[in-house]
């Protein structure tokens, strides 16, 4: 099956649900769309990358505004602030896994692969 048509599934069923658009269809994923990127709602992803990929973006953003605007001017180690983004961006894509794990539970939604067997 065709991406466009898998998420077109997907997107209906998580509007179904009555969670907001912007829980299931983030602006930046909607950008990224747009650009061409293959990447499923949210709710799709497997836990390890959710997990993987906010931990990742998030600890460097983090990371880098921190180092910008207070670790640099306190002068932090190097080594401390890597550690500390580390940390914040592994806690944050937990936490994020965590939400969108409960959500897929709780709204009984099927696994990515499964929805080309579903009737339209």
């Amino acid at each position: 099956m065709r991406f466009e048509t898998r998420r077109t599934k997907a997107l209906e069923l998580l509007k179904a649900t009555g969670m907001w658009r912007s829980n299931y269809e983030p602006p930046i994923l909607r950008g990224l769309w747009k650009i061409g990127f293959k990447i499923p709602p949210p709710h799709f992803v497997p836990f390890w990358k959710t997990t993987l990929l906010a931990s990742l973006w998030f600890g460097g953003a983090w990371g880098i505004v921190m180092w910008l605007t207070v670790w640099s001017a306190h002068s932090v180690v190097v080594t401390a602030a890597l550690c500390a983004a580390a940390a914040a961006g592994l806690f944050f894509g937990l936490s994020m896994s965590l939400y969108y794990a409960y959500g897929r539970r709780k709204h009984r939604l099927p696994e990515w692969s499964s929805l080309d067997r579903m009737d339209n």
